[in-house]
C-alpha cells in the first residue's frame, strides 16, 4: 500500500539551492510517555566525552515511530510504563 499523498500548506524554493521546504498538514503528533507524562531522551558515551550527549525525538507526527521507540524503551527498561499519547485539534 503506498502512502497518501501529503496536503502541503506552504512552499519554499530556494533558487540558488534548489532545494524546496513543504510545510506539510499532519493529522496529529504522537508522544512517548513515561507514566503518562512527557520526558526527554538523551544518549551519552559511558566512557568517551565526545561528540557529547545526544537528544533523540520523543514526538512524532508518525505513529508508527511513536508506537516503536516506546516498545523499544518498554523492553530496554523492562517495564510497561512507556506509551503513546495522541495529540490533536491543536
Amino acid at each position: 500500500m503506498s502512502r497518501p499523498k501529503p496536503n502541503v500548506i506552504l512552499e519554499h524554493s530556494n533558487k540558488k539551492t534548489y532545494k524546496v521546504e513543504q510545510i506539510l498538514k499532519a493529522e496529529a503528533i504522537w508522544i512517548v510517555a513515561y507514566k503518562n507524562a512527557p520526558f526527554n531522551l538523551r544518549s551519552i558515551h559511558s566512557i568517551l566525552n565526545t561528540p557529547g550527549p545526544k537528544y533523540k525525538k520523543t514526538s512524532f507526527t508518525n505513529p508508527g515511530h511513536a508506537y516503536n521507540l516506546a516498545k523499544k524503551l518498554n523492553s530496554m527498561f523492562e517495564t510497561d510504563n512507556f506509551t503513546v499519547i495522541k495529540i490533536e485539534n491543536f
